[in-house]
């Protein structure tokens, strides 16, 4: 996005923190959320997030727990809902006083923070400010440009992973109804290697365990590529009750995490006043992208202990429930040491010493995020820590298996009802039968696919639902030129974003309501639903007033835009009106879903059910569990480069920045920094301080990023980090995961090139 200002950052640099929450998490979300909504607003949202009877949080996807505080929220969370609920407005008047070009000069952080928009915009051909439109015309409009297209397939419909079931389901019915399989989502890009790995492998793309399961049964928690204290907080009051009664708890990262280390629980007085609670018993930085190495190195050790004393492995479940354990064996005999040693950063002596650690424990958990999942060897990566599980016959039995952690609050629940390119035969042979048209079979664009096809002038309407797609896309100049390139663009959102200044030859913004905000339509007040990391599904009701009388729900535009399109071929005023109806559909077309009114309004809601978990039963290929032969390899980096890997602030959440601080790595007032090793920076003549382009290379490509200030940190040596979406220009739109096709955002080979005093004296200052 080169018309962009680029600033040269200069942030007070502190000792990072050794432990996370305690009074600065309450301090700081509260601070935060009187600042944005007042004292009145922010007990009457505060107080009936994550309840039964309130709404869901619209951050993380951390389960609810049985047993609920009174303020059970985690600080992040607080400043999500502040910033959905907040007082400022972003109205007519803004954009008559802000041009296009002007506002591409601010920062993402100044964009967002103007406030909620308030009602349609319009931005003509040839225009230079977006200026009102009536919902109707809106509608109209967006409807006629599809029907004008020659192919139904020239239309992308994305969303964002915050989208309830009920708007999940009727967007992909539109888009089908439409006669397109064009729905890339937010999970091409984050969990896609996960649902890759564990279809193939069990036979189901998500997790097998419960909350239950962390908290009162796991014996071992192996924490890998995730950072829970900033990424996912409340998680650190379930491995707190878990350290409580005895698990052990390994933490698997480049980075050593504040949440990680200790914990300062808010809900209680040791939190507050006391010493805290020590998180991970082991921790072993493991080399970015040496993670496969690893848990090839793991699983070679448990095949030597097994020769050497039997009863490591859980002969009667490989026996009975799994394929391939002979020639994955085989595999694992035949690897060397040093190799796996080079590649992974770490020794055979750490190797073997969590291995005792697995040994010794009989009910075993790992979860993962993103860490994991945005490599080029992502999908044989997470399958060799399903090997890890078959092993020891961790999945199926309580306190056991894989946890993927979604870090979008409804991520999974939009795959569940069919945001998918790829959806089952299955599945739209159920659409077919309950809506009486017969859905496209040939598969659709992925986000990187999606991306390449703007680009390539083959997409004329760009339709998003949520999210800052030009922000959190890889190759962020490709990505942005994309978008452009597009005939019309639409963005259904709460705040503007830096996507609604990268526009189409047309564009409109359309409004909606947000989490926190009562829906009321024909039937009356209205709930939605959501699906959380562990598949439990329950309701989330909004209980503030709209922030302006012209905002509609996400389910009312898509279903306005149906009947716009179609008329009422298949009820689209009938859902609209009354989400009951919305939930009967589901109940017929998705499995699991039966009295799925009756049960969503349950305490707590319901879990959807589970082969691996329930019985043991896996509907892969071979109608078992399948071990897997998963050759370690690691990117190889030239001398005198560095591995960068992608990261979030702690004030941050996916591409909304909150403030310009990240106190848990000693960050105050600025973002453009890079995290590297003393020893790489005294190897590569720089110091702590210097100001230096970020330049990746990747085949015969290189790209650039401006002005980063170098910070020296506990990084394994030739690792570097940078958060996103700042670094994402970095990432290039063609160096994807195999098989799941989720850009490589946690492995980009960079150089590091001394900022010119010229440059540095283009800067326009700090955010």
């Amino acid at each position: 996005m080169t018309d962009e200002p680029v600033r040269a950052d200069d942030p007070e640099v502190g000792r990072p923190k050794k432990s996370a929450a305690g009074i600065p998490a309450i301090a700081h979300a509260m601070q935060y959320a009187l600042t944005e909504m007042g004292p009145v607003r922010t007990v009457r949202t505060l107080t009936r997030m994550n309840h039964v009877d309130g709404f869901d949080c619209p951050s993380c996807a951390w389960p609810d727990p049985d047993r609920r505080h009174a303020a059970e929220f985690c600080e992040n969370g607080a400043k999500a809902v502040a910033w959905e609920a907040t007082r400022k407005r972003v109205g007519r008047e803004f954009f008559a006083a802000n041009s296009i070009a002007e506002l591409r000069q601010q920062p993402d952080h100044w964009l967002e923070h103007n406030g909620r928009l308030t009602e349609p915009m319009y931005l003509p051909p040839g225009a230079t400010h977006y200026q009102p439109i009536d919902w109707d015309d809106a509608l109209r409009l967006v409807a006629d440009r599809l029907k004008a297209m020659p192919d139904p397939d020239r239309a992308v419909f994305y969303t964002s992973g915050r989208a309830s079931n009920e708007a999940a389901f009727v967007y992909q019915l539109l888009a089908r109804r439409l006669g397109t399989n064009n729905l890339p989502d937010c999970s091409n890009m984050c969990h896609e290697s996960s649902g890759s790995a564990l279809t193939e492998t069990i036979g189901v793309g998500k997790g097998t365990v419960t909350m239950k399961d962390i908290g009162e049964e796991a014996d071992l928690i192996v924490i890998v590529g995730q950072n829970p204290g900033t990424n996912h907080p409340r998680m650190l009051t379930t491995l707190e009750q878990a350290k409580k009664r005895g698990a052990r708890i390994v933490a698997i990262n480049p980075l050593p995490e504040a949440g990680l280390v200790k914990f300062r629980n808010p809900q209680t007085p040791r939190g507050l006043a006391g010493p805290g609670i020590e998180i991970a018993d082991r921790y072993l930085p493991v080399r970015i992208n040496g993670d496969l190495a690893l848990f090839a190195g793991i699983n070679r050790a448990l095949v030597e202990r097994q020769d050497k004393y039997g009863d490591v492995f859980d002969t009667d479940f490989i026996e009975h429930y799994t394929d391939g354990f002979a020639t994955a064996v085989t595999h694992w005999r035949g690897l060397d040491w040093a190799e796996l040693e080079r590649q992974s950063g770490l020794s055979r002596k750490q190797i073997e010493e969590f291995v005792s650690d697995v040994v010794g424990a009989e009910r075993i958990v790992v979860c993962w995020a993103m860490g994991l999942t945005q490599h080029r060897n992502a999908v044989p990566t997470i399958r060799e820590i399903v090997n890890f599980l078959l092993l020891r016959g961790n999945i199926g039995r309580p306190g056991a298996g894989p946890a993927p952690i979604r870090g979008h609050s409804n991520v999974q629940g939009d795959r569940t009802m069919g945001i998918w390119e790829r959806m089952s035969d299955a599945f739209l042979d159920a659409l077919r039968a309950e809506f009486g048209f017969d859905p496209p079979r040939e598969h659709g664009y992925d986000t990187v696919q999606a991306i390449h096809a703007m680009r390539d002038g083959r997409v004329d309407v760009f339709f998003a639902l949520g999210g800052n797609f030009a922000a959190a896309s890889p190759d962020s100049e490709v990505t942005a030129a994309a978008l452009e390139n597009c005939k019309l663009t639409v963005h259904v959102a709460t705040k503007l974003n830096r996507s609604h200044l990268h526009h189409g030859n047309e564009a409109l913004l359309l409004p909606c309501l947000g989490r926190t905000e009562r829906d009321v339509q024909a039937a009356g007040e209205q709930f939605v639903s959501v699906e959380d990391s562990m598949s439990m599904v329950h309701p989330s009701r909004g209980r503030l007033a709209p922030g302006s009388p012209h905002l509609r729900s996400e389910i009312a535009i898509v279903c306005g835009l149906g009947e716009a399109l179609f008329g009422e071929d298949v009820g689209w005023r009938a859902m609209r009106e009354d989400y009951r109806v919305i939930r009967k559909h589901v109940e017929h077309v998705v499995p699991g879903f039966h009295s799925f009114e009756e049960r969503v309004q349950l305490p707590g809601g319901f879990i959807l059910p589970s082969g691996p978990r329930d019985s043991r039963t896996f509907d892969t290929a071979v109608g078992r569990a399948r071990f897997s032969v998963n050759p370690p390899d690691t990117v190889e980096v030239p001398p005198g480069h560095l591995l960068l890997t992608t990261i979030r602030s702690h004030d941050q959440f996916n591409t909304t920045v909150y403030g310009l601080d990240d106190r848990y790595r000693g960050i105050k007032g600025g973002r453009r920094v890079l995290f590297v090793n003393p020893a790489d920076l005294q190897a590569l003549g720089l110091r702590d301080g210097d100001v230096v382009d970020v330049v990746s290379t990747w085949r015969d490509e290189e790209r650039r990023a401006k002005a980063f200030r170098l910070v020296t940190y506990d990084t394994p040596v030739g690792c570097a980090a940078a958060y996103f979406p700042e670094a994402n220009v970095l990432v290039p739109l063609g160096s994807t995961a195999d098989i799941s096709n989720t850009p490589t955002s946690k492995s980009v080979v960079i150089r590091l090139e001394r900022a010119t005093a010229a440059a540095l004296s283009q800067s326009i200052g700090s955010d």
